[in-house]
């Protein structure tokens, strides 16, 4: 009897100990690791969406470090990626050329002009942006973004939906892009005004000294201007007349009356 005690005791231990074990490997299961949280929130909302597909080839992958944050997903729907042959050693080009290294939303993207260049998580494959300032005319190389935000909960990871696949070869390239790089001329309005000469000083206007009196006597004008004499060279003229008469009509009449 004491031995089958025992033995019974021994049995509900180990299957105690299993239960917690197995709990507790569940319980890890069920938990996303803290470093992926805003890719699980990012995939559950393109579930919301209906971009089951999209997120199925996410899950095919390992954990990719480039996908856990700081990224925007360009997503093809389920109809599109349907018609997509994508080998199994091609899935981790097509997530990264479909991928911009940095969380944008829609509204972010808007601010961006016509033939500007965003670079993708595949190395040297360029985007070329045609920009027609709305939703469905925001265009990169060759789909256009026709549902926007669908991933907004976590803090950095953004996802458009877009209406096809992006072609695998890129028409731009870094080496292209660097040697059609133009330096565009400032504005007129930010160019410099050329400084200002200071006038010329007015030339001075030269006076004769006679040495009969000290009025000062000016320049002769010109033949052409000697019609224009003012008033005051009259009256000066008047003056010196007078002067010059009585200097000479004085001594005589002095000695006439001697």
């Amino acid at each position: 009897m004491t031995i089958k005690l025992m033995a019974t005791h021994t049995i509900l231990t180990m299957f105690a100990l299993l239960m917690a074990a197995q709990s507790k490997s569940i319980s890890s299961t069920n938990l996303p690791p803290k470093d992926d949280q805003d890719l699980r929130l990012a995939m559950e909302e393109m579930q919301k969406a209906n971009y089951f597909t999209f997120v199925m080839l996410l899950n095919m992958l390992p954990l990719d470090p480039k996908f856990l944050a700081n990224v925007t997903f360009l997503m093809p729907n389920d109809r599109m990626l349907s018609k997509t042959v994508i080998p199994d050693n091609a899935v981790s080009s097509f997530l990264h050329r479909h991928s911009i290294p940095s969380p944008l939303i829609f509204e972010h993207l808007l601010y961006i002009p016509t033939g500007s260049v965003l670079p993708s998580l595949m190395p040297e494959y360029l985007m070329n942006v045609s920009n027609g300032g709305g939703r469905r005319t925001f265009v990169l190389n060759n789909v256009k973004i026709i549902s926007p935000n669908i991933c907004t909960v976590g803090s950095s990871i953004r996802c458009h939906g877009i209406d096809g696949v992006l072609n695998p070869e890129s028409n731009i390239s870094l080496h292209t892009c660097s040697n059609t790089m133009v330096p565009v001329p400032p504005p007129p309005s930010l160019v410099a005004p050329s400084p200002l000469l200071p006038p010329p000083p007015p030339s001075p206007v030269p006076f004769f000294s006679s040495p009969e009196d000290d009025f000062p006597v000016p320049a002769p004008l010109p033949a052409d201007s000697s019609q224009h004499i003012s008033g005051s060279s009259k009256l000066s003229l008047g003056r010196k007349m007078l002067k010059s008469m009585a200097t000479i009509l004085v001594p005589l009449m002095i000695g006439v009356s001697i």
